[in-house]
């Protein structure tokens, strides 16, 4: 892909169709991703995400229509792909690692483009920093975590300096504090590289913190594209459902005296949010953010609901609570404290959460 200031689209892609024995995947996507930007794909599972993203790759070709990188149409032949797609980075939802050290895997996109020695240390080096497992270097990448193995994943397709950079659900299989990690990493080469990345996600808190813009999919189809202020700045019973987010309520928003939104979900509860949104409105409050308790805590969240255990799911390290405090909430735990709390069925409990932890749909 040749750089020149005159062309600022750099995928373009035209009534692009994906079939598959059959069935569209795809159907006639149409949209324009600019040089720089952090776009971002939305839809739930079987949407086209990953299909629409290894056509932006040149793993597979569209069933019709054409993808346009630079202004220039994706050649057909083998050979011309492959010299495309060694500008590309992609990073898959499922990490795929070589058996061997975190040095050798992040060194072999450097060594199959021929890059000499001097700049293959330094890259890595710098790589690896950037993504956080600088000493690192000798420990075998299939005995990391599995939040460390992404990160190897996102520096192999870092260290070469791609223009374009591709992540299906990087954070999907992630505990908060790693998906936290990769956040930061892709927000951070986004704007102080200037690489530009389309991003697929079911998540659509995280596409609102990320991108700049935003495309919907839903069973192939794109049902909407724009800013993200525009795409999620509605309630809808669409993107609700397809995120999968606990904790989703609708509700009717006022501004209070202090000057913090109060928003009514009914059975006599009242949440305060950081909005000045008012009217109707769809909020949503993530599992980790909620703070179970055996007894009223004493801080500064505005937000504290006495309930009882409904139900207690075992996620290995995670204990998933479903709490009934007039409507039901889901909190993540850690096993330990649920151990240490001597939680169980029919267990009176609090649950705390800040205004900031009510985000608004």
């Amino acid at each position: 892909m040749e750089r020149t200031e005159k062309i600022m689209t750099i995928v373009e892609t035209q009534e692009l169709t994906k079939t598959y024995a059959g069935t569209d995947v795809l159907k006639n996507i149409s949209l324009t991703v600019e040089k720089g930007e952090l776009f971002t794909v939305v839809g739930p599972s079987g949407s086209g995400k990953t299909t629409f993203l290894r056509i932006l790759d040149l793993l597979d070709p569209p069933s019709s229509g054409k993808i346009l990188l630079n202004g220039v149409e994706a050649p057909s032949s083998e050979q011309e792909r492959l010299a495309l797609r060694r500008q590309i980075g992609m990073v898959f939802q499922q990490t795929t690692l070589f058996n061997s050290s975190v040095h050798d895997n992040v060194t072999y996109p450097l060594k199959i483009r021929h890059q000499n020695e001097n700049e293959i240390q330094q890259k890595v080096s710098a790589t690896l920093e950037l993504v956080g497992l600088k000493g690192f270097e000798r420990r075998k990448a299939l005995t990391l975590s599995g939040g460390e193995m992404q990160r190897v994943a996102l520096a192999q397709a870092l260290v070469f300096e791609p223009e374009l950079l591709l992540l299906d659900e990087p954070t999907a299989n992630l505990d908060p504090r790693n998906a936290t990690l990769i956040e930061n990493i892709i927000s951070h080469v986004n704007r102080k590289s200037k690489i530009t990345i389309v991003m697929a996600t079911h998540n659509m808190f995280q596409a609102q913190q990320l991108a700049d813009r935003a495309a919907v999919l839903r069973e192939g189809v794109l049902v909407g594209v724009g800013k993200v202020e525009e795409i999620f700045g509605k309630p809808s019973d669409f993107l609700a459902s397809f995120a999968r987010l606990d904790n989703v309520f609708t509700g009717i928003s006022h501004i209070g005296e202090e000057g913090i939104a109060k928003v009514d979900i009914g059975a006599g509860l009242e949440l305060e949010a950081a909005t000045t949104k008012t009217g109707k409105i769809t909020v949503f409050i993530r599992p980790e953010e909620i703070i179970l308790s055996k007894s009223p805590i004493i801080s500064s969240a505005r937000n504290t609901f006495k309930g009882k255990i409904l139900q207690a799911t075992d996620f290995n390290r995670n204990v998933q609570v479903k709490v009934d405090i007039g409507k039901e909430f889901v909190v993540l735990v850690t096993k330990r404290s649920f151990q240490e709390m001597q939680l169980n069925l029919g267990a009176e409990v609090y649950l705390t959460f800040k205004a900031s932890s009510v985000h608004v749909i």
